[in-house]
């Protein structure tokens, strides 16, 4: 079985390609390693993949429709799992026309690929951002159309042409608002990542709305399982609801204090703390309801705080080689 996963030079998308070689699917992967950040990281991920002969990987930007018109035809995909995007909420406000051609042209190509080659079933990223400053715990059955940064409207706006597409032309479409994920791997411009170097280097780290933020950090493998779940019990969940969007999360939210003084415990080094006001298009707090994708796969995340960040710390320390 040939499965096409984009953005697999991403974080998410390294690990989830991984997790399907393992179990030996072909794995397609493309991405077209642009520099939002490090893009020595995102190679070095990708070096890590070719190793299985298992992988192909081709460098084609989701926007470039003849590209991606090219690769389905040179491929018979079964299912495609689509990561791709622009990421980052605050970097939406400097340069939202990035967003639009990614998160919105970018899923349109692939939304038209998926219908022309008769794909039985794309899996796509969302985000927990889509509820905005939703209160509570956060429910797929919560309202989510008061987004307060132009990426979380790009990814509601995926939902709904999903949805469109589904109701058109009958394609099995299965959205994944994920909450917060951090890991070894992970991206540089998360602020767990940002804090860990800080920290490690001594420098001063800044917590916006004076560290009154609460988060539903989730750990990579715990994200991995809630896709293959959904990958893997696609037949019993989509016969009856063929488009559906499920959260992804922890459903354990940590103050920003919390996390960091777990952070400096596991470092070893207490951080120097800068408060500030809050940032624009940011939210207060994330909070996922799991009932659903719980009630539909039986998904229990199981990664505690202290050991996700005692793995990435681990994990930073020997890519950085800090000393």
């Amino acid at each position: 079985m040939y499965i096409l996963v984009t953005g697999t030079a991403g974080f998410i998308g390294m690990h989830l390609s991984q997790k399907l070689l393992s179990l030996g699917y072909m794995v397609i992967g493309i991405d077209n390693l642009n520099e939002y950040y490090d893009i020595t990281l995102k190679r070095n991920r990708l070096g890590i993949l070719m190793e299985n002969p298992n992988f192909h990987f081709e460098n084609i930007d989701i926007t470039d429709i003849d590209s991606v018109k090219k690769l389905f035809e040179s491929f018979p995909f079964n299912k495609v799992i689509h990561l791709a995007a622009q990421a980052g909420v605050r970097y939406s406000i400097e340069n939202p026309f990035a967003y639009l051609d990614s998160n919105v042209h970018g899923f349109l190509t692939i939304l038209e690929a998926c219908k022309d080659y008769k794909v039985s079933h794309l899996l796509y990223a969302s985000s927990s951002s889509v509820y905005g400053n939703n209160k509570n715990k956060l429910s797929e059955t919560e309202d989510a159309n008061s987004p307060v940064s132009l990426y979380a409207t790009t990814k509601r706006s995926n939902e709904l042409m999903a949805y469109t597409y589904n109701h058109l032309y009958n394609i099995r479409t299965t959205g994944m608002r994920f909450f917060t994920v951090y890991g070894p791997w992970g991206r540089p411009d998360m602020a767990y990542y940002k804090f860990t170097k800080s920290i490690i280097e001594g420098l001063p780290i800044q917590l916006y709305n004076y560290g009154n933020l609460k988060r539903d950090f989730t750990y990579i493998d715990d994200i991995i399982k809630g896709i293959m779940l959904l990958f893997l019990h696609e037949q019993d969940i989509n016969n009856k609801q063929p488009n559906e969007v499920y959260n992804i999360g922890n459903s354990r939210p940590y103050s920003l204090n919390y996390f960091i003084n777990t952070l400096e415990n596991v470092i070893g080094k207490r951080a120097d703390r800068i408060e500030l006001p809050m940032q624009l298009g940011d939210v207060v707090e994330t909070y996922a309801d799991i009932s659903k994708i719980r009630d539909a796969t039986g998904y229990k995340p199981k990664i505690e705080l202290e050991v996700g960040l005692t793995n990435f710390v681990r994990w930073y320390v020997d890519y950085h080689k800090e000393k």
